[in-house]
């Protein structure tokens, strides 16, 4: 049944709002284009624009917000992360953003196990907090690194190990909470905490103490509706538990207590191998009397969307079509593993592996925390979306449910792809519903059945995601008529007026109603871009973002890059997710953003540093770096260009004309008046240092090598490594021909065109870039493979060129020139015979250049170096230089505060002989420029020590 929201319609900013907020005291509020598009969408479905933002620095202006807020009769939605898959977190009044300015961990009491918290602390800074003291807070969604314990009690999170720690309810001691009718609250988990229930709640659970016993905590998964069960008298009467799971729509959190657990001792990681998940379902009850701390279902098409992303490392998995993650915990490493003998040889598994190796571990614990991502994609391509995210069933019923479920997918002709926590009978699974073009007719026909199949198992429409705006209207599927008006009274108590998340769990607003995707047309037309990989269709590139979020999340400690901007400045539009979340405003039609030159757009842009970490970090495929450049050409296409784009964006052109007389240049811009002006010219910042241009170029020097039996190796020498580093070529040069190659140099001098690819000059970038392809064609027609030294520019010839030149996919020049290009280590490793010279004893802290990690990959150099023998410490996260970026007025402190993230704290930790690695030319500037740090190549430092 179809049940139209009673929320007000709200369309444009209010200013009269935004000043009654102010003048109540709130003092970071935003009613801006840029502000109502960036929290238009969490990470489900659902697209609606706030009328403001509110990001509160103490829990009084979350206090205020409601006055002004009931006083007015706007809405109010609660928001952490923005995290939510199931539309939870979007709101048509105002919403409120606790993780910018409440995230303090204010107490840990490890004598009571317990931290007092903000409500928008991320879930791994209070782990980082209870740690020292051996403890953790045990539920810890897939979304830890940038969730925030606000967020997991609005909507009860869970997260892999809930079976071994329980959900958010079971772990929340106290909460101080603000109720819709403006009351505040201090309520603890006991009979009568702080104020206690209010009367009129208690009075309507004492009056319906048979609905709530029957319908209500029938399996730990049952997340759906109110969780009233916790209101019994046999239960404790906690409001405190209640409220958890109640997704912002009763009351809001001010901050909480909550529970710690020890952290154990010794853990052991096993993954099972079955025939299908539907067989690893069947297994999973067998195995819970090993009490396993979490049991994880993974099907083999979520492993075959991690083989298709770029440069992914897939981790070794045992035989099987479905597995099982399974973690066993405890203080005695001898019970555990006399536990795991035991449960593996019962498991019925067809193959198995005991992970003893830790980096092994986490790599198959990211497979599964990056599940939602992967997932966006189905076997085929197609885009794959939220909507019936994670119902959950009782355990038993698990293997029937999935087997049904897939028959339900055949059937409407959908695709998904399942993977969850089996331990729980929770499924997490992405649909690839037809919304191209505004239909949502399958949709609704799909999720109305699946409806009908989750209740049939005795199941649970949420498992722990809540149920939002996605699965709100489903509720009476699941409950009878007597739950869902016990439902709408208790909303009347605590939210008389229904400002607090309108439209979801009581009077929901129909499931197929603002779905952004299906709102949008595609955009295939007049684009600069192929967008291969998305049907030559902008709308769908942009939409890969599905709001997960995990460019909030700092990765660097594991080598990610995504996303500097936003590690340096916390700003939601300086994430790759809201810059995506921009774009797609755009595209969409009535809202703010309206087009290519819109000040939302380029205010969002303008701190991207096209470093394309998120074409790899993020799951989805997110290119932000292309869509930068997209938007750059669209923008100034035959219009007048910033300064930095006539000379950094075209610094190759400039570099050919400085050749001719270097020493003039190098001392023209050396000096204090003239690199005053050559700093104003090219819109460099002025605080920057020029870099000196070589007097020789390597080209100039290169003299032919005589034909012979050697095989040939085609150098391909970049603009940046001809006129400013010609050394690093050079020592490629000998390291190759100590290799046994015989290195030629194309003749033609040729330029990949990034400085014009970055700054949106793709005309000029398709007709520099077509030339070089041209030349190198004839390299790689002839089996000549193409090295090239520096990374940012290789990667072109790897990547970008197929998209510039849209050659027709894997038979054009563009794409044979792709496989035929190699990076030093690549092509070295896979030399026979060749041996690295030894780096026995020799510390390396290498900052891999960006767009190597993201196009290439930097594992490769990371064995070669390992395998000679050297100490490698590898730096995460950006140089914050990101060529013409760094330099450019307005960028020059958030370029340094990015560099402070990782890279520079690594040098000045590193002994005093340890050699700073970084093959990208911008890397070492960056070094050159913060640190004084000498830096080198691959190849200057393997010719060093090459006899």
């Amino acid at each position: 049944m179809t049940v139209e929201a009673t929320a007000p319609a709200h369309t444009g900013p209010d200013p009269g709002l935004a000043d009654a907020l102010r003048r109540a005291g709130v003092t970071d509020v935003d009613d801006s284009g840029l502000a109502r598009a960036l929290y238009s969408t969490d990470a489900s479905l659902y697209r609606v624009l706030p009328l403001a933002v509110v990001r509160p620095r103490h829990p009084d202006e979350i206090m205020a917000t409601l006055e002004v807020c009931r006083a007015l009769g706007v809405p109010l939605t609660a928001r952490g992360a923005g995290t939510s898959i199931a539309g939870n977190a979007v709101g048509p009044g105002v919403v409120f953003d606790t993780s910018r300015h409440l995230h303090r961990v204010h107490a840990v009491d490890a004598e009571a196990r317990t931290a007092v918290v903000d409500p928008g602390v991320v879930q791994a800074s209070l782990q980082a907090a209870a740690r020292p003291y051996g403890l953790r807070f045990g539920p810890d969604p897939s979304t830890h690194n940038r969730c925030t314990i606000g967020g997991m009690i609005g909507n009860n999170a869970c997260g892999s190990r809930a079976l071994g720690y329980g959900r958010t309810s079971d772990n929340v001691v106290a909460l101080d909470v603000v109720t819709g009718a403006g009351a505040r609250l201090r309520l603890d988990d006991g009979p009568v905490g702080g104020d206690g229930v209010p009367a009129p709640l208690q009075a309507l659970v004492d009056a319906h103490l048979a609905t709530i016993r029957t319908e209500l905590g029938r399996f730990g998964r049952q997340v759906s509706g109110y969780s009233l069960e916790h209101l019994l008298p046999e239960r404790g009467r906690s409001l405190a538990r209640t409220l958890v799971g109640s997704e912002g729509t009763l009351a809001l959190t001010l901050g909480a207590t909550v529970r710690l657990v020890p952290e154990p001792s010794a853990r052991a990681l096993v993954v099972l191998g079955y025939p299908s998940m539907a067989d690893a379902a069947d297994a999973t009850p067998g195995l819970l009397p090993y009490r396993p701390t979490a049991v994880e279902g993974l099907d083999s098409r979520i492993i075959q969307r991690l083989r298709d992303v770029p440069a992914a490392t897939v981790p070794e998995l045992p035989r099987g079509e479905g597995w099982l993650i399974v973690e066993v915990t405890g203080d005695d490493p001898a019970e555990i593993a006399d536990r795991v003998g035991k449960m593996v040889a019962g498991a019925g598994a067809v193959d198995a592996l005991v992970v003893s190796d830790a980096a092994q571990a986490g790599a198959i614990w990211r497979i599964r925390e990056d599940g939602a991502g992967l997932a966006a994609r189905t076997s085929d391509g197609r885009a794959a979306h939220a909507g019936w995210e994670d119902a959950a069933v009782p355990v038993e019923q698990l293997g029937s449910y999935l087997r049904s479920f897939e028959a339900l997918l055949t059937g409407h002709g959908l695709q998904g792809l399942p993977y969850g926590h089996f331990g729980d009978g929770c499924v997490h699974v992405r649909i690839d519903f037809p919304f191209a073009g505004g239909g949502t007719a399958t949709y609704r026909s799909f999720i109305t059945d699946a409806a009908r199949l989750v209740a049939s198992y005795g199941g649970s429409m949420s498992g722990e995601h809540g149920d939002g705006r996605a699965r709100s209207e489903l509720l009476p599927h699941m409950y009878s008529p007597a739950a869902i008006t016990l439902f709408e009274q208790v909303k009347g108590v605590l939210d008389p007026d229904d400002l607090l998340n309108p439209g979801v769990l009581v009077r929901p607003a129909p499931f197929d109603a603002d779905v952004r995707v299906a709102a949008v047309a595609p955009h295939r037309t007049q684009l600069a871009l192929a967008y291969r990989h998305d049907g030559g269709d902008l709308s769908a590139a942009v939409h890969r973002c599905t709001g997960v979020g995990k460019c909030r999340a700092d990765t660097t400690s594991t080598g990610g890059v995504m996303c500097p901007s936003y590690l340096a400045t916390r700003e939601e539009k300086d994430s790759t997710r809201g810059r995506a979340r921009v774009l797609q405003e755009m595209l969409a039609p009535g809202g703010p953003v309206q087009d290519w030159r819109s000040p939302e757009v380029h205010e969002a842009l303008d701190l991207c540093l096209s470093c394309k970490g998120c074409s790899r970090d993020c799951p989805t495929g997110v290119d932000m770096a292309a869509y930068k450049a997209e938007v750059l050409h669209q923008s100034y296409r035959r219009r007048l260009r910033p300064r930095s784009h006539y000379a950094l964006g075209r610094l190759p052109f400039w570099s050919d004309l400085v050749a001719r007389a270097p020493r003039l240049v190098n001392g023209l811009t050396r000096s204090r008046l003239g690199g005053t002006l050559a700093r104003w010219g090219a819109g460099v910042d002025q605080r920057r240092s020029l870099p000196a241009f070589a007097t020789r170029t390597f080209r100039q020097d290169w003299t032919p090598r005589v034909p012979d039996t050697r095989p040939p190796v085609a150098l391909w020498v970049d603009s940046f490594t001809d006129h400013f580093a010609p050394a690093a070529a050079e020592a490629t040069v000998a390291v190759l021909e100590a290799a046994g190659y015989r290195v030629e140099v194309p003749d033609d001098d040729t330029c990949c065109g990034l400085t014009w690819i970055t700054t949106g000059q793709l005309d000029a970038a398709r007709r520099i870039l077509g030339h070089t392809v041209t030349t190198l064609a004839a390299y790689a027609d002839a089996g000549t493979p193409i090295v090239g030294v520096e990374p940012s520019c290789t990667a072109v010839l790897r990547g970008e060129s197929q998209e510039l030149l849209d050659d027709g996919g894997t038979g054009g020049a563009a794409a044979r020139v792709a496989a035929a290009t190699r990076t030093l280590a690549e092509l070295l490793t896979g030399t026979e015979g060749w041996e690295p010279p030894s780096l026995a004893g020799v510390e390396v802290v290498a900052q891999p250049h960006c767009h190597h990690h993201s196009v290439m990959g930097w594992s490769t150099d990371e064995e070669l170096l390992r395998r000679a023998g050297a100490t490698v410490t590898r730096v995460g996260g950006c140089c914050g230089l990101a060529g013409n970026w760094g330099v450019e007025k307005g960028h020059h402190d958030v370029s340094v505060a990015i560099a402070e993230q990782s890279l520079l704290p690594a040098v000045r930790a590193a002994g005093a002989g340890a050699v700073v690695l970084a093959d990208g030319f911008s890397c070492r500037t960056q070094l050159d420029q913060l640190a004084g740090a000498p830096s080198e190549h691959l190849a200057q430092l393997l010719a060093r020590h090459t006899r």
